[in-house]
């Protein structure tokens, strides 16, 4: 039936005449899918309309007759006036007054099985064959679909446009790399294999200088960048500051990228106390944090006082974040407040508070702990200087309120869990005078009683890094070349990457770099991660001589690629010409092994060597005025 059905197809297009016909008002119609055209609309049969009755006759219409008993598979017999000529199957589909076009599924369904095994909707003559009048209705349907959509009447007026953006545009080569760093993530990411650098990571840093220098971002990008603020939620902060309010605009067009309007550049402004009332009363959860989060950085109380007229008829899981964002900007005056929440229904919001509270030193709670816990420390009295512990054996209804969770998690003991929670919510000033009015490094440096060292110890890591005290930090970490997992006080590297953060930076870098020169890069990674970049000198030079040794000893570049992957994005550029020498694999010595990894190495400091040049290139093209 398909050759058969091709060549009626030609000889019906050959011979077909113009198709004229009524095309259905009002421009747009409902349509079934699949059907021809279905962008651009049709017609449909609709409810209450009907096609024509056929002729009993069978003489008006076309048909076939066929006497009784005869099968369906035998040849058809046209029945027409005497003189009357045949017609063409284009004829048989001339619209008529009243018609109603046949439905498209029946074509589709004819045309699938074959007119020899399904009787064709469209009436067969002796002047063509019933594939070629098939394939003439779906020809006649298509054009009449395409053709028969009238411009609709906008439904509303156009949006108003978007407010103009002040800043200056992008230099010609800023412009250019951020296109190419805006194709790569959109083909689906960078390649790690080979020396070539991984053009995905750098975006972030592009948009925090392009931030830093004030620039507007080329209309074109604008859909691009924010296809990888959608990607990437880590990205959506600084993509839409830098994108601005045209981006802001687009997003109203597309659902797309309503996430754009929950951001903080979609927020009222803090002078807009309508709209900012209208949102907290209106807006969603999202908005609603985001909100309070940009209010709090701006005006503390006012955010804190926004929150007290809707607290109350807040869910639990709601008020436990809305309280979360009052650690920024946490000060005495957010004290009241919180020791309300002291006494919430839900426990969890009861120990946030209870952990806000015990970061003000001077609180009321802090200064209940603090009683709590001298009961139970002290300096032993007799024998050499040493701490003793005393925990406690009960946890009674002023603990609970206060924020001491009494049922301990498993493989905890009872004593030692309210214990933990006492001290680690206890200002560290007290301990000085406490102890004999002794300093933070030797507070830690006197042994402990029966074993509670390193119950004491980690409380004591709990409350510097929840307090934000530097001094009790540094006295916690010890010396960088101290054991790993036997330090004066943290006894994990996840204890002091969180101690690490109360540091200044500077220190920071300066202790990670010593901790590297002395146990080497395999546990670095989680310490390299609380280091701001660009790493500073001495930090660089240490990880660099770090991946020198790991490759004179043989090992794998693959063991570092978590390393290699921070370096690149946190590696001062002015480090590049001192990885030109270790980028070049060598000639092979005689008794190289089958399973060397000389090539593999050259190739990972070849691509840090490159990304460190190309993270320079964008700060020049950022930075450098223009000629």
């Amino acid at each position: 039936m398909r050759n058969e059905t091709t060549g009626a197809a030609r000889e019906s297009a050959a011979t077909m005449p113009e198709i004229t016909g009524p095309i259905q008002q009002g421009g747009t119609s409902a349509r079934t899918p699949g059907e021809p055209g279905q962008a651009l609309g049709g017609s449909k049969e609709t409810p209450g309309e009907s096609a024509p009755p056929p002729s009993r006759s069978g003489q008006e219409s076309g048909e076939s007759t066929r006497p009784p008993g005869q099968s369906s598979q035998a040849p058809r017999e046209v029945v027409r006036p005497p003189g009357k000529p045949a017609p063409s199957p284009a004829d048989a589909l001339r619209p008529v007054s009243g018609a109603t076009a046949l439905p498209w599924e029946e074509l589709v369904r004819t045309a699938l099985l074959g007119t020899d095994r399904r009787a064709s909707p469209v009436p067969g003559h002796s002047g063509g064959s019933a594939p070629g009048a098939l394939l003439a209705a779906a020809a006649v349907r298509t054009v009449r679909y395409r053709a028969g959509l009238r411009p609709a009447t906008p439904a509303a007026p156009f949006p108003a446009p978007a407010k103009p953006d002040a800043r200056p545009p992008l230099p010609r080569a800023a412009r250019n790399r951020l296109a190419q760093l805006l194709a790569v993530r959109a083909a689906g990411g960078g390649d790690r294999r080979g020396a070539a650098p991984d053009l995905t990571e750098l975006l972030p840093q592009w948009l925090a200088t392009a931030l830093q220098q004030g620039y507007a971002p080329p209309h074109d990008l604008l859909p691009a960048l924010l296809d990888a603020a959608r990607a990437r939620t880590d990205l959506r902060p600084a993509a839409l500051a830098f994108a601005g309010p045209r981006a802001l605009w687009l997003a109203q067009h597309n659902p797309a990228w309503r996430f754009a309007l929950r951001g903080a550049a979609g927020q009222p402004s803090p002078e807009d106390a309508e709209g900012v009332a209208r949102l907290w009363e209106e807006g969603l959860f999202a908005e609603r944090v985001t909100l309070l989060g940009a209010l709090r950085e701006r005006e503390p109380d006012r955010a804190r006082e926004l929150l007290a007229t809707t607290w109350r008829t807040e869910r639990a899981e709601d008020r436990l974040l809305f309280l979360d964002s009052l650690r920024a900007g946490l000060s005495e005056a957010d004290e009241p407040f919180l020791d309300e929440s002291l006494a919430d229904r839900s426990r969890n919001v009861r120990s946030t508070a209870a952990e806000l509270l015990s970061s003000l030193p001077g609180s009321a709670l802090g200064a209940r702990m603090a009683e709590r816990a001298a009961s139970c420390v002290s300096l032993a009295l007799t024998g050499a200087p040493r701490i003793a512990v005393e925990a406690p054996h009960e946890c009674d209804a002023g603990m609970e309120r206060d924020g001491v969770t009494a049922k301990p998690p498993a493989s905890r003991g009872e004593r030692s869990w309210w214990f933990g929670q006492l001290v680690e919510a206890t200002p560290l000033a007290t301990w000085g005078g406490r102890l004999g009015g002794r300093t933070p490094e030797e507070v830690v440096a006197l042994p402990v009683e029966e074993g509670w060292q390193s119950e004491l110890h980690g409380a004591w890591c709990r409350a510097a890094v929840r307090q934000q005290d530097a001094a009790w930090s540094r006295a916690l970490l010890g010396a960088p070349g101290s054991p790993v997992a036997d330090g004066p006080g943290a006894v994990s590297l996840a204890e002091r990457a969180r101690l690490l953060g109360a540091l200044p930076a500077d220190e920071r870098a300066d202790w990670v770099a010593g901790f590297i020169s002395a146990h080497g890069l395999s546990e670095s990674f989680q310490l390299l991660g609380t280091c701001p970049a660009p790493w500073a000198g001495s930090l660089g030079r240490a990880v660099v001589d770090a991946l020198t040794s790991a490759r004179r000893a043989g090992g794998y570049p693959w063991s570092y690629s978590g390393i290699m992957g921070l370096a690149e994005r946190c590696l001062d550029p002015a480090e590049a010409p001192r990885l030109a020498t270790l980028t070049q694999a060598g000639p092979p010595a005689p008794d190289t092994p089958a399973n060397s990894t000389t090539a593999y190495w050259a190739d990972a400091f070849e691509r840090l060597a490159g990304t460190l040049r190309l993270r320079e290139a964008m700060h020049t093209e950022l930075t450098q005025p223009p000629a």
